[in-house]
């Protein structure tokens, strides 16, 4: 089993779980800026042309919730509880939530902060930022509402939706996330922090 991957959220997720279900895969890095991304070779595995990017066998499959649960179904871990459909729906509803709601309210401080000092293209942008806010506390009074009485986000155990939800949040402070005013939040990442393979998920 292969994986790509570069140094993002996206892939960030599907390594962590790899190394957290103890699972044995070779892990690719593609080199972003020398261009691997937009070779005809990857290209013809992700016509999206992004990572995370699985290949198993005959199987080629992007995106990373699909592979997050591929790998959880192939190791019959219940981070995806592939034989109790309710659960899965609880588990997809917060996937869902993750993708339209929570991850755009997220990404501008993330991209603000965090990639655009990791690649060297400027300072944030803090007029943008601040009409983000507003988006971002609407989402999260929903989250931390929700964690009020739980600990993870679905099926009150660890699941794929606490991965796929927290990626980008994890670097709430660093990030100037507005989230000090959502201690569920901030406690729900702590234990998710506290997981080695989610601290540390980056190949060697």
């Amino acid at each position: 089993m292969k994986i790509y991957w570069i140094k993002a959220q996206a892939p960030r997720r599907v390594l962590a779980l790899v190394k957290h279900l103890g699972l044995k895969a070779e892990c690719i890095e593609v080199d972003l800026m020398a261009g691997g991304l937009k070779t005809p070779e990857y290209a013809a595995l992700n016509p999206n042309m992004k990572a995370p990017t699985l290949v198993d066998g005959d199987l080629v499959l992007w995106e990373s919730a699909a592979i997050m649960a591929y790998l959880c179904i192939k190791t019959g871990s219940d981070m995806w509880p592939a034989h109790n459909p309710s659960e899965q729906v609880e588990v997809l509803r917060w996937l869902s939530w993750s993708d339209c709601h929570w991850g755009p309210a997220v990404a501008p401080f993330y991209f603000e902060h965090v990639v655009k000092s990791t690649f060297g293209i400027g300072p944030p942008d803090s007029a943008l930022l601040k009409t983000s806010v507003t988006e971002l506390v609407k989402f999260a009074k929903v989250l931390d509402g929700h964690l009020a009485q739980r600990t993870f986000a679905a099926c009150e155990w660890l699941t794929i939706a606490d991965f796929q939800l927290a990626s980008m949040a994890s670097y709430w402070r660093e990030s100037a996330m507005p989230l000090e005013a959502f201690p569920n939040i901030v406690r729900w990442l702590d234990v998710l922090q506290r997981i080695p393979a989610w601290a540390d998920p980056w190949p060697a």
